[in-house]
C-alpha cells in the first residue's frame, strides 16, 4: 500500500502539486489510520494533508479521481464467456452440441451472428488463410495466460494486468510513442510467449480441439492486446502527461529562438512567465535580506541596556539600494526578431524587481517603445513593435546616432544598457566612437549577440569593433541564455 501512495503522490508532483517529503511521510501516517477501504474518506484525509493552494486542491480532485478509478464490473455482462444463466442453456440446447472433456465448446464464445455483432471485439472476422472450423470441442488451455482468458473472468484479467504494470514500472513511461514498448512489456510478463506458443502449436496441430482452442485463443489474444493497450494509454495521460510537457518545456528553453515555431509561441510565452516568475521570487527575498544590512553591534548593545545586557531586540546597518535604470536597445530587424520578442516579453515580466525599463527598437532608425508597452498588454505591444519597426535595411551606426540624440544625457553611473543584436551593419559605418562615449557614461553595457561566437566577425559582423566598448559580451540564443543574463543583472543590482 505504500507503493501505492508513493506512485499517487509521484502522480501529483507531475500535475505540479508541490509536496514535500515531510508532507509525504504525513500523508503515509494519516494512510495508517484511515486504510483504503473508504474512498471518499481517504480521499478527504489526503485533501487535508498534500494540497495547499486552491489550484493545487482542484488539481488533487482530479488527480484522485483518475488514478483511484475503480470500473464496476460487478453487474457488466462479461464478454469472455456467453453470459451464463437460461440464455447460455438456451443456447446449448438448440445448438444440441454436448461439453467435451474440456468442459468448453465453441458455443461459449460466439454462437450465431447476433452475437459476432455485439462482441465484435472477440470474435473477428477469422484471418483468410485460417481454416475454417466447425464449432465443437475445444481442448484445455495450457499455457497461464491461456487458462486466464479462457475463465472468462474480466476481473482476474485487470488485476493481473495491474500487477503486471507495477512489475516493469509502468509511470515510468514518458512520451506517448511508449505505449506500444510498454503495452508489450505488460503482455510478456502476463505471459505472452507462452502463448503465442500455443497458438502456433495448435495451428499445426491434427487435432481440431486443439485448432479450434488455437482460434479461440488468438481472437482473446487480439482483444487483451486492447484492453492493454488503452489500459496504458489512460496510465500515460495519468503519469506522463506532465512529464511529456516538461520535456517539450525543457527542449524549448534551449533550443534556438530562431528556430521556434509560431505555433509554440504560447507555450514559450507561458515558459518565460514561469521563469520571471521565479526569479521575482528569488531577488525580493534576496534584496529584502541585502537592504537590512548588516548587524549594528554598537546600536544593538545600546538599546538593550534595560534588559541587563540581555540582547532582545537587533538593530541592522541599513542599507539604500539604488534601483538601476536598464536601457534596451533592440534590433528587430528579420534575422534577429524572435530573439527581441523573448527578451523584451522577459524584461517587461520582472516589473516586481527590475527597474522601470526604457525599449528602443530599430532596424535602421531607432525609435524609443516605452510608451507602447505601457498602454498595451505586454503581447500587443511586442506585435506592434516588430511590425512597425521592423522592417528596412539593419544600420546600427544610424541606431547609435539616434540614440545619442534622444538620450545620452540621460545616462549616468546607476544605468546599465542591454544591446541585443547581431552587430550586421551591411557595411555602413559602425559609429563606434557613440558606444565608447556610452560605455564611458554608464555603469555597464551588456551586448547579446544571438549569433554564435566563431561568426562574430565574419561578412558584415562588427563585434570587433564593438566588443571593447561593452563590459560584457555574451552568445545568447535561448531562453536559458536570457535567464542567465537577466539573473545576473538583478544579483548585480544589489
Amino acid at each position: 500500500m505504500e507503493r501505492t501512495l508513493a506512485s499517487f503522490i509521484a502522480t501529483l508532483r507531475n500535475a505540479e502539486v508541490r509536496i514535500s517529503p515531510a508532507e509525504t511521510l504525513d500523508a503515509m501516517n494519516a494512510v495508517e489510520l484511515t486504510g483504503y477501504r473508504d474512498r471518499e474518506f481517504l480521499k478527504n484525509t489526503l485533501a487535508l494533508v498534500l494540497p495547499k493552494t486552491a489550484d493545487e486542491k482542484e488539481t488533487f480532485e482530479n488527480t484522485f479521481d483518475r488514478f483511484f478509478r475503480f470500473d464496476d464490473v460487478s453487474g457488466a455482462e462479461n464478454p469472455l464467456g456467453s453470459g451464463g444463466g437460461e440464455n447460455e442453456e438456451e443456447e446449448e440446447h438448440q445448438e444440441g452440441d454436448g461439453q467435451g472433456t474440456g468442459g468448453r465448446t465453441g458455443t461459449q464464445f460466439e454462437s450465431n451472428q447476433s452475437r459476432k455483432k455485439n462482441r465484435s471485439q472477440f470474435s473477428a472476422v477469422q484471418d483468410e488463410d485460417e481454416e475454417e472450423l466447425e464449432e465443437g470441442e475445444l481442448a484445455d488451455p495450457q499455457s497461464r495466460l491461456g487458462k486466464l482468458l479462457m475463465q472468462d473472468s474480466i476481473v482476474e484479467l485487470s488485476v493481473e494486468m495491474a500487477e503486471a504494470a507495477k512489475a516493469i514500472n509502468l509511470e515510468e513511461i514518458q512520451v506517448f510513442t511508449q505505449k506500444g514498448l510498454y503495452t508489450r512489456r505488460i503482455m510478456e510478463y502476463m505471459g505472452l510467449a507462452d502463448l503465442l506458443k500455443e497458438i502456433q502449436e495448435g495451428k499445426k496441430s491434427f487435432s481440431l480441439p486443439h485448432k479450434r482452442l488455437s482460434q479461440e485463443l488468438k481472437k482473446r489474444h487480439d482483444w487483451l492486446r486492447e484492453q492493454v493497450r488503452d489500459y496504458v494509454e489512460k496510465q500515460f495521460l495519468l503519469h506522463a502527461d506532465a512529464s511529456g510537457t516538461r520535456l517539450r518545456e525543457e527542449l524549448l528553453r534551449k533550443v534556438k529562438l530562431s528556430n521556434i515555431e509560431h505555433r509554440n509561441f504560447r507555450l514559450v510565452q507561458e515558459i518565460v512567465y514561469r521563469m520571471s516568475k521565479r526569479l521575482i521570487t528569488m531577488h525580493s527575498r534576496r534584496k529584502k535580506v541585502f537592504k537590512r544590512g548588516a548587524l549594528n553591534v554598537p546600536r544593538t548593545l545600546r538599546h538593550n541596556m534595560n534588559y541587563d545586557g540581555h540582547i532582545f531586540d537587533l538593530h541592522w546597518k541599513s542599507v539604500k539600494v539604488d534601483r538601476p535604470k536598464v536601457f534596451a536597445i533592440c534590433d528587430v530587424s528579420g534575422s534577429v526578431a524572435n530573439y527581441a520578442r523573448f527578451m523584451l516579453m522577459f524584461l517587461y515580466s520582472l516589473e516586481e524587481v527590475m527597474p522601470k525599463v526604457r525599449a528602443f527598437a530599430f532596424s535602421s532608425d531607432l525609435a524609443e517603445v516605452t510608451e507602447l508597452f505601457e498602454r498595451n498588454n505586454l503581447e500587443d505591444a511586442i506585435a506592434k513593435t516588430l511590425r512597425d519597426f521592423g522592417g528596412g535595411s539593419t544600420d546600427y551606426g544610424q541606431a547609435l546616432i539616434d540614440f545619442k540624440k534622444k538620450c545620452l544625457d540621460d545616462i549616468d553611473n546607476r544605468t546599465t544598457i542591454i544591446i541585443l543584436g547581431d552587430a550586421r551593419n551591411n557595411y555602413g559605418d559602425c559609429q563606434q566612437d557613440i558606444l565608447q562615449e556610452i560605455y564611458l557614461r554608464s555603469k555597464r553595457v551588456i551586448w547579446l549577440n544571438p549569433e554564435s561566437r566563431n561568426t562574430w566577425n565574419v561578412g558584415d559582423a562588427e563585434m570587433r569593433k564593438y566588443t571593447p566598448y561593452v563590459h560584457q559580451a555574451e552568445e545568447c540564443n535561448s531562453l536559458v541564455h536570457i535567464e542567465r543574463t537577466v539573473s545576473n543583472l538583478l544579483k548585480n543590482s544589489q
